[in-house]
């Protein structure tokens, strides 16, 4: 939940322009009150920018079977595992809405000094975007633990107010319990880091929230995984995130989930051809609906040397 944020602004701009298509003067005079009334208070915290489906292209962050390039995006101690080099770029119309789209870009390599990624993220649109910049790093402590760890470049643009950015890290660690039960923990932002003074009114202390995630991962078989994570994100009740993947045949799988904190859900099916998969997702909200997504994968078979 945004608290008091100017990232509001988005949702504003998309409502104004579904209900007056045509009226210039008036969406304009609407935006700019709306934006004021927004920014009238002290921003105190800002939740993360999630994509209702993000859960989909991170789900396999607790498998050894399953590990791909988007994992370490849910928890860098994911990255440890990786074998083959590889990207994947995921990109999501949350809620049918050119205006909310999200898009994810990750790559990941292994070296001999330990394996390395590269997250890069948008959401939004011209009048209001989101950005994020990573570069994680990752290694083997160990044959139980792996730990990994992240440094984030955060930033959001409103172009007629202006932007604000900052620096910020995460980090994970997993534990390998058995040879196919993993848990893991992981960190967000644990110092609470705040944005950069803008032109925006009211930004000058607002700051990304902190958030504290348990998860845990069960290869029952090399066909079937499951997965769950209790997210604790400050200034918000607990939320639970839980889904699963089932190859029923070699090229082809399912996955699917929940997330507690909004009832929603989210499913998808995929096909493995060679070095290339491809999904077809789709979250769903019991109020604001559909979120269609689709996402790539490639690998190349580039091992650490």
């Amino acid at each position: 939940m945004l608290k008091k944020s100017p990232v509001l602004y988005v949702f504003k701009i998309v409502f104004i322009n579904l209900v007056f298509p045509n009226r210039t003067d008036m969406k304009t005079t609407l935006q700019v009150l709306l934006l004021s009334a927004v920014c009238h208070y002290a921003v105190t915290a800002q939740s993360l920018r999630y994509t209702l489906a993000q859960p989909y292209t991170a789900l396999s962050a607790y498998s050894r079977q399953q590990n791909d390039p988007l994992s370490f995006t849910g928890n860098q101690a994911a990255l440890a595992q990786l074998q083959h080099a590889g990207f994947g770029v995921y990109g999501e119309r949350r809620f049918m809405l050119r205006e909310t789209a999200a898009y994810t870009l990750a790559t990941s390599m292994p070296t001999r000094f330990g394996n390395v990624g590269i997250q890069l993220n948008y959401a939004g649109f011209k009048n209001f975007n989101e950005n994020r910049i990573g570069l994680a790093y990752a290694r083997k402590m160990g044959k139980k633990i792996d730990v990994g760890v992240q440094f984030n470049y955060y930033s959001y643009r409103v172009p007629a107010y202006g932007n604000a950015s900052t620096l910020n890290f995460e980090m994970g660690m997993m534990l390998r319990l058995t040879e196919k039960l993993n848990a893991g923990l992981h960190v967000y932002n644990p110092v609470g880091g705040k944005l950069g003074k803008s032109s925006i009114p009211g930004t000058a202390d607002e700051k990304i929230a902190a958030a504290y995630k348990l998860g845990m991962g069960y290869d029952a078989s090399e066909q079937f995984f499951i997965s769950s994570e209790i997210i604790k994100e400050e200034d918000k009740a607990v939320t639970v995130i839980a889904g699963f993947q089932y190859q029923f045949a070699k090229q082809f799988f399912v996955k699917g989930g929940f997330i507690s904190e909004s009832t929603a859900v989210y499913a998808g099916a995929g096909i493995a051809w060679k070095k290339l998969r491809l999904d077809i997702t789709s979250g769903y909200h019991p109020r604001l609906g559909f979120s269609p997504g689709i996402l790539l994968i490639m690998h190349f078979k580039t091992t650490a040397s």
